[in-house]
């Protein structure tokens, strides 16, 4: 498989299982099936409530000698909640524990947005700081903290817009290696990707097959079903290949990590195997036409009244 190379010659596998959305009771199965048929690479947050059941799979994993921990690739994310400095590394300790590793290879910033301690979900002014209060900045004083500590490898953020992605690199002692964002063929962040490019910051997708599954508050009536689409839906029966592998082998040759969730055994082995499928110049021309900018997790559940973030203010 195709692995994405950091400064530190880490080497990450472009395409991994992501974890949000798969429930306590399933994920422990998913995780313990995706790496027995080949997955190396896990995407988990800590606010996805799932880590302690991802810990124990791993751990039975490595225990049962299936995979080694050096094999492995384990992404995580800090919460808004813990925004600054100094609740950084208390809060990946935190996750290290559930997982049961002594480390990881990559912790991210799970979105620029600052919640006060505690906090798990904000819903009223009050409890949100705005970024003016706790400056990303500090924060990520904390992640490069995280790093000469030896608690993760690798740091970067999730969320971050260009405008965002310059104002951190202007102030860092240790360059953010990687920017996870919603990416998808009706989402496909061209000025966002060749930024992140030239700045030799890799670029990870989340929802790259359109989140069908995702929760209702982030639903709209007219939102357009990616798995759905004709023009996918014909190029992929003219390939002998899904829909979902269509999606992600052209993520993949676009040079981005793509992590489909999936608690499915079938669909796991399918979408592990779209990272060996080759697109000719014209499919990946086809794909690109679809771009129209709709953004499924647009982020408005963290507007409230008289509060600091706006779904504008996030992506601008």
């Amino acid at each position: 498989m195709q692995k994405l190379t950091y400064k530190n010659s880490d080497q990450m596998p472009v395409l991994g299982l992501g974890t949000w959305k798969s429930s306590p009771s399933e994920v422990y199965e998913a995780v313990k099936e995706a790496v027995k048929i080949g997955y190396r690479h896990i995407d988990c947050a800590a606010i996805y409530g799932n880590e302690e059941e991802i810990g124990k799979a791993l751990n039975e994993l490595m225990e049962e000698g299936v995979v080694k921990r050096e094999e492995l690739w384990i992404t995580s994310k800090l919460w808004n909640c813990n925004h600054g400095k100094d609740n950084v590394i208390p809060a990946l300790k935190e996750t290290l524990a559930d997982l049961q590793l002594d480390y990881l290879d990559l912790y991210l910033i799970h979105w620029p947005i600052a919640q006060k301690k505690g906090v798990s979900y904000a819903s009223e002014a009050d409890e949100f700081l705005s970024l003016e209060e706790q400056p990303v900045s500090d924060t990520w004083k904390g992640m490069e903290q995280a790093v000469k500590e030896g608690l993760t490898r690798n740091i970067g953020v999730c969320n971050f817009s260009v405008n965002k992605l310059k104002d951190l690199i202007e102030v860092a002692e240790i360059r953010p290696e990687l920017n996870q964002v919603e990416l998808h063929p009706y989402l496909q962040q061209n000025e966002l990707v060749e930024y992140c490019k030239s700045q030799s910051i890799h670029v990870m997708a989340y929802s790259p097959l359109g989140s069908s599954d995702r929760p209702e508050v982030v639903r709209r009536d007219d939102d357009p079903v990616l798995l759905e689409d004709t023009l996918i839906t014909s190029l992929a029966n003219a390939k002998g290949i899904s829909v979902a592998q269509m999606i992600l082998a052209y993520g993949v040759q676009r040079g981005i990590s793509v992590i489909p969730k999936s608690v499915n055994a079938q669909r796991l082995k399918q979408n592990l195997d779209a990272a060996k499928v080759e697109l000719t110049d014209e499919e990946m021309l086809n794909m690109a036409s679809l771009n129209m900018d709709r953004r499924y997790v647009e982020g408005k559940f963290f507007e409230v009244p008289g509060g600091p973030y706006t779904s504008n203010s996030i992506w601008e």
